[in-house]
Order: structure tokens, then sequence, then C-alpha cells
């Protein structure tokens, strides 16, 4: 049978995107004055050759790190910037939602963005009559809609921005981070907009750096880094790669690159019980360490590497919720001690102790040790916190004469991102098995 011909609602074909940086003002009009043609800027590149396609009725993510160029290829299929080379095309009509203030004049009211946001998306003031009051009731901001905008906060904009975009039936719906802005109820309201949106055919181009919203809601993913495509396929398999980038493992990201094609789910399916990172390199050298950390202790024991690993034994930052993973601290001792005891404690970002444990409370007794002894300790457990911000710390201390001693304890070392698609109620999830019966 013939191959069925794909339908894109988006095409982006050999994009790049090139600013000229000065390094004073004056260099510009050197260089518009020079006879010679002498060029006094240098090319920043923040965009370079990218290519993929969107289906129509597809949801697909574009992310990467800060700097990698996820704003400016929205704003180029949204017609805000034009590229310095490559096409884009694109077949439906686009709503958009990118950074504050885009698309809004700010001296006018929020019901005269309304009607100037809609002449320009080609609805006559009739049709946007019979919207109005749809998107009033989803903006919930009462009388703050006849004020001129640039009196809103930021979270009363981007409600009005959303309700807007979503509500004038868009064929291509675009959403930047501006979604971050909003309290945490307005975006679950959003989410579900745009679920309902989706089913009914919309095809959604998003850009977050919520790794649970990712996977729950994409159909495919664009991964970029510092303006160059790296890879594109299922929502799995692209955020595997995403926490290779912030991890720092570069010749580990280059390597999956050349073995895989992305088709199916998560990667590096394999022995949970070694690291997999970059040879000859400490742990702490491959994850996000806090640079602000409070580290103290009497120095009779040192922990001189720790890491994360995820449930396939890769060393990040970022892991998923229902997944195991594990803790590794090594201690190098500079004393005798008798009975050292290791620990382990996640915050969140109150500083609310939210769970840990230790080797006493684990049964792991610890023998003397000597001075110049090393030891690798491991906690391994399933992570049921909800998708959200965590702070690591971890010591090794002891009691001696029945008091508490710290040989060497790292406050808030590192920190912990879970991503997840399903959150429930509290700091954690109780992992319920419902049943529901007609009787």
């Amino acid at each position: 049978m013939p191959e069925e011909k794909k339908e894109y609602a988006i095409s982006v074909k050999d994009v790049t995107k090139v600013y000229k940086m000065y390094d004073k003002p004056i260099d510009r009009l050197k260089e518009s004055l020079s006879f010679f043609h002498k060029e006094y800027h240098k090319d920043f590149f923040a965009l370079s050759g990218i290519s993929f396609t969107v289906e129509k009725g597809q949801t697909v993510g574009i992310i990467g790190t800060n700097g990698s160029g996820k704003s400016t290829i929205l704003k180029i299929i949204t017609g805000v910037l034009t590229p310095t080379e490559g096409k884009v095309q694109v077949d439906g009509k686009i709503s958009a939602l990118l950074e504050l203030g885009a698309g809004f004049n700010m001296d006018y009211t929020g019901i005269e963005n309304i009607y100037m946001n809609g002449t320009m998306m080609g609805y006559s003031r009739r049709e946007m009559d019979e919207k109005l009051s749809e998107i009033l009731d989803f903006a919930e901001i009462g009388d703050f809609v006849y004020q001129p905008v640039k009196t809103y906060s930021s979270g009363m904009f981007v409600r009005l921005a959303f309700a807007l975009a979503i509500n004038v039936e868009p064929e291509i719906l675009i959403v930047d981070e501006a979604l971050s802005v909003g309290d945490v109820f307005f975006q679950a309201k959003c989410y579900r907009r745009m679920e309902e949106i989706r089913k009914s055919g919309t095809t959604i181009l998003m850009v977050t750096h919520d790794m649970g919203s990712i996977i729950k809601y994409c159909d495919k993913v664009v991964l970029l880094n510092k303006g160059q495509f790296v890879a594109e396929g299922s929502a799995g398999s692209m955020v595997d790669l995403y926490k290779k980038i912030l991890a720092g493992r570069m010749e580990a990201l280059e390597e999956e690159l050349e073995l895989s094609d992305f088709s199916g789910g998560m990667l590096n399916e394999g022995n949970p019980n070694s690291p997999k990172g970059q040879p000859g390199k400490l742990m702490k050298e491959q994850i996000t360490i806090n640079a602000s950390r409070t580290e103290y202790g009497d120095g009779r024991a040192e922990i001189y590497d720790l890491g994360l690993m995820d449930e396939r034994g890769n060393l990040t930052n970022l892991l998923l919720k229902g997944e195991r993973f594990t803790i590794r601290e090594c201690i190098r001792f500079h004393a005798d001690i008798e009975a050292p005891i290791f620990t382990y404690t996640i915050k969140d970002k109150k500083g609310t102790d939210l769970t840990g444990t230790n080797t006493m409370y684990e049964g792991t007794d610890i023998k003397p040790v000597k001075s110049g002894d090393e030891y690798q300790v491991e906690f391994t457990q399933k992570m049921n916190l909800q998708g959200g911000e965590y702070l690591l710390s971890m010591s090794c201390t002891g009691f001696e004469q029945g008091e508490h001693v710290v040989y060497h304890r790292l406050y808030d070392v590192a920190n912990i991102t879970v991503i997840s698609n399903k959150n429930t109620v509290g700091v954690y999830d109780m992992e319920s098995l419902v049943t529901a019966e007609k009787r």
C-alpha cells in the first residue's frame, strides 16, 4: 500500500538566525560608514540550521536549556522575527502566547486588546462580541479588564493573554513559558483547556521547562542546545537526552545520538548498579552541585564525592516520579572512628524536611574505621515525592560519649528535580489502588 501522505501544520527547514553583536554602540555606526566594508561586529547564531515538522493535530514540545533558541524559533514561526536563512511554512490560523507583553498595547485596556488581537487574527467585531463572554469568564480578572494592561500584575496579564489565545478556536496554538507566571490553580485550568482543544484536533506547539507536562501531553519532542538541533523523538527519550545536557555529559550525549533512532521510550535500559558517566571523572562533576552550599564538620571524615542515579544508572539531578533512584556518597576518613553514621535528607525549597534516613535507622552498622579508609554508601529507594524542586543534604556523623558529633555535613548540596505526569494532593503519593463498582 502507498504510504499515507502526512499533512504538516508547521514545517521548519534549515532555519538560521544570526544577530550582529557590537562591543560598543559606536561600532555599529563605524561599520555602516566604512568605505572598505570593515566589520566591527561578531556574529551570534541564536539558531543554526534548525529543521523539524509538526503534523496537524500533534502536540509537540520544544525543550532545551536557557539560550537554546526555543523562544527564538517560536517567534520565527509566529512571524515576530524573520529568519536570516531558511524557510518556515505554516498551514492554519495561529494563536500564540509568547512572553508577557507580546501582541498587547500596554496603554489599551484589556477589552481593547481583546478586540485588537481578534482583528489581527482575522475575526470581525461581531465574532469577537460572541467570544468576549467566554474569554472574560476564563480570565477571571473582574473589572480590571476595563483598565490599561500596563496596570496589571504579571499573573493578571497571563490570565487575560491565555484566555484570549485559547478561546479563539485556533487551528495552531503556540505556548511559550508564559504559563509559569500564573498561580497553580490557573495553570491547572489552562492545561485542562489545552487538553480539550488537543482532543478536538488543534495542533499545539509548546515550550516549557516542566518535564512532567512534556511527558504527559506531547506526541513528539524536539531537543535544542545552544541554537543547534540535537534530536527529535518520543517524550521519554528526549527527556533522557535533556538530562545528559543538564549534567554536562556531552560525550555520552553524542554517543547516544550515534547509536539511537529515538523511536521508542526511555533510553539506557541497563544495569542500575553502575553509574553511567564520563570515565575518570568524579560523580559530582557530572551533576549540578550547589556552589552556595553550607559545609561544616570537625574534618575527621570527608564526603569527597556524591551522585544521584536514576533507575537506569544515569547520573542526573532529574528524576522521574515512581521510579527507583540511588543516592551515593563516597567518604574518606582522616581519623579512627568507632561507629560512623551516614545520612541523607530531602527538603522542599522552604527548608522543610520531607524525608530522609541514615545507616543507623536502616540497621546498617558500620564497623570501626581507620584513618585512610574509604567507604561508598548507597541509599536506593522509590521516588514518591510529587513533581517539583527539592534540595538534598547529606552527612557523616556519629555519637561519642552520648554526644552527637558531625564529622562532615553538606547542607543543600544538590537540587533534585522530580518530573511527574500524575501529581496527587500533598507532598508525596500514597500510590492508592482505586476500584469503583456499581452495587
